[in-house]
């Protein structure tokens, strides 16, 4: 089935006859109209007038579905069917409780289906695009084995820990990257506004600057004169490469190699993606998803073109006849502790157990990476600024220090 195309969500303002005929109005947030009218009608209102608006830039962030709402939605599902509660029940418990009117909006009308006869799989995938492949896999395995529930548990599960490790990377990548826009930002403000100041007064000294004055006078005036352009330059270049990389696939395949092997970065990178793909395999294979749908399933939420390209390497040897472990092995992507792990894995009869293992494994390293981050990076931060701005006040009092030696 095609993926649905998202609807915008909309203000439906109505007027209408309550069942005591009074005239009543109001307004409600929903994608269709269709959904405003059966609201209307379960309250027994009957609509004279309806008219479709836009919302504002606010409302629509305000109620826009985030993963995790979908995340939040799924392990509130798996909890009430557990509980024996019926599924449409559960689902209209939900949407009731729900803030977001998207949210709300797709629950309704999930509900309506899976009333009138549609799986939840179908209904799910048929009416929003926030509920990927690999999702509704899960979930149409789930109610063709009768165990929707023990599914959705390992489902809510498995989001809640990649929610986390996602959380523990853009954490890692962030932190890097702050300190290096603040350094840069200290030295900019430095070379044109400070610098400036002492270079009026050198000039009253009519006497040769020193060498390192020199040149950080030189740096301060292309600072004035081209440090913006070359903000602007640098951003654009970043765009730019952003944009063939998504257009060009080999260009893709290079910048994730050179990713992963940055110093500390491409380390966090590395783990984080064998964990994800350990954990997206695992739950799907605990689940009745045969294992080569399973490892499209983790390659498609792999982000690092590399591992991806790795991992549908490892798909194809598998449709071969290969073992998943030699597989692995052939993509030339994956550290031999993994390897080994996987063969056991295979030759117990446990891939699934062995493979939520690796992936504990690995969060933990993230987890400890991240958490020692700041240990790592501080030391390097103040020598780096120590450096660079000890060295800019070093070349500005360097003139003042050989004229005061010259009148002594």
């Amino acid at each position: 089935m095609p993926n649905p195309l998202p609807m915008p969500l909309r203000k439906f303002r109505w007027r209408g006859v309550d069942r005591s005929g009074a005239k009543v109005k109001g307004q409600i947030l929903a994608l269709t109209e269709m959904e405003v009218r059966n609201q209307l009608g379960l309250q027994q209102i009957h609509i004279s007038k309806i008219s479709r608006h836009r919302i504002s830039f606010w409302t629509r962030l305000t109620h826009k579905i985030s993963r995790k709402d979908i995340t939040l939605f799924t392990r509130q599902l798996a909890t009430l069917l557990t509980t024996r509660v019926p599924l449409v029940q559960a689902l209209k418990l939900i949407s009731e409780s729900h803030s977001k009117a998207e949210m709300k909006s797709i629950l309704n009308q999930v509900t309506s289906r899976v009333e009138s006869g549609v799986p939840i799989a179908q209904a799910l995938q048929a009416l929003s695009t926030h509920f990927d492949r690999f999702y509704i896999d899960m979930i149409a395995t789930g109610e063709s084995s009768g165990n929707i529930a023990v599914t959705l548990d390992r489902l809510a599960t498995y989001r809640e820990k990649h929610d986390a490790l996602q959380s523990k990377v853009v954490k890692a990548m962030i932190y890097p990257g702050m300190v290096l826009i603040v350094s840069c930002a200290v030295t900019y403000l430095m070379l044109t506004s400070v610098i400036p100041e002492f270079e009026s007064m050198f000039k009253g000294f009519n006497a040769n600057l020193p060498w390192l004055t020199s040149e950080v006078l030189e740096l301060s005036n292309w600072s004035q004169s081209y440090g913006l352009v070359s903000v602007a330059s640098l951003g654009l270049l970043i765009a730019s490469i952003k944009f063939i990389c998504l257009k060009n696939a080999t260009a893709e395949l290079c910048i994730s190699k050179l990713a992963i092997k940055l110093p500390v970065v491409g380390d966090i990178i590395t783990k984080a993606t064998i964990a994800k793909f350990s954990r997206t395999l695992a739950t799907s294979f605990s689940s009745g998803i045969p294992i080569l749908t399973g490892i499209q399933a983790s390659a498609r939420t792999t982000e690092n073109a590399y591992f991806q390209q790795a991992i549908f390497s490892i798909h194809t040897h598998v449709v071969a006849g290969v073992p998943v472990h030699l597989a692995m092995r052939n993509s030339l992507a994956f550290p031999e502790m993994v390897l080994q792990m996987v063969m056991i894995g295979e030759e117990t009869g446990k891939l699934d157990e062995m493979l939520n293992k690796i992936a504990s494994i690995y969060e933990a390293d993230v987890d400890n990476i991240v958490d020692n981050l700041g240990t790592i990076i501080e030391p390097l931060v103040i020598v780096f600024l120590g450096t660079i701005i000890g060295g800019l006040v070093i070349a500005m009092y360097l003139p003042i220090f050989n004229l005061m030696s010259v009148i002594g």
